[in-house]
């Protein structure tokens, strides 16, 4: 794999944007993105291997500054997160088609802060 799974980094975002009051659990929710696929495709993704990715991802959006620890005042506990500036730029851009091929375009680099800023600051948000 020359990229990321973006659909589980969206999927990891969305969960710390919404995770007051309760602990950050990335493999859970690996596990949840897998069977959501699993209805609509064939193909089964290797459930290790997914439950391990999310959580390098975890640490990789909090050492990026992609999420950032919960305060208290926000439903913190010291187990969860909240998106940063940084991070609520990558949700966006994950929801549209050309955010996410501009994210492609950089490969393993698109997650580098430096290189993450110089990205165009918006995309087109996806169409519903």
């Amino acid at each position: 794999m020359t990229g990321y799974n973006w659909d589980l980094i969206e999927n990891l975002l969305r969960h710390a944007q919404s995770s007051g009051g309760e602990s950050f659990k990335p493999r859970e929710y690996a596990e949840q993105l897998a069977h959501q696929k699993s209805t609509i495709s064939t193909a089964k993704p290797n459930l290790d291997d997914l439950k391990k990715l999310a959580c390098d991802y975890e640490a990789l959006l909090l050492k990026a500054d992609f999420i950032a620890p919960r305060p208290e005042e926000r439903g913190g506990n010291g187990e969860n997160f909240v998106l940063t500036d940084r991070g609520q730029r990558l949700l966006n851009m994950l929801g549209s088609q050309q955010g996410r091929e501009q994210l492609d375009a950089k490969g393993k680099a698109a997650l580098v802060p430096e290189v993450f800023n110089s990205l165009p600051a918006t995309a087109p948000m996806a169409s519903h």
